[in-house]
């Protein structure tokens, strides 16, 4: 199918994964630092008793 000449499913043997492997790592690592990081932020004597902290005991009944 053909949209103004254009066709929209043409292969290109153009390599995209491999060469964009190290970013893709990269994400992933700085991911998890930011995770780890805010983790042990939410777990901080500053904001242990916040009622927005995820960790907090809840004093609900």
């Amino acid at each position: 199918m053909s949209w103004f000449g254009i066709t929209p499913l043409k292969k290109f043997p153009a390599p995209v994964l491999r060469p964009m492997a190290p970013f893709f790592v990269a994400g992933l690592v700085i991911a998890y630092g930011v995770n780890s990081a805010q983790s042990a932020m939410m777990q901080s004597d500053e904001w242990k008793n916040d009622r927005r902290n995820i960790y907090a005991k809840s004093s609900q009944h």
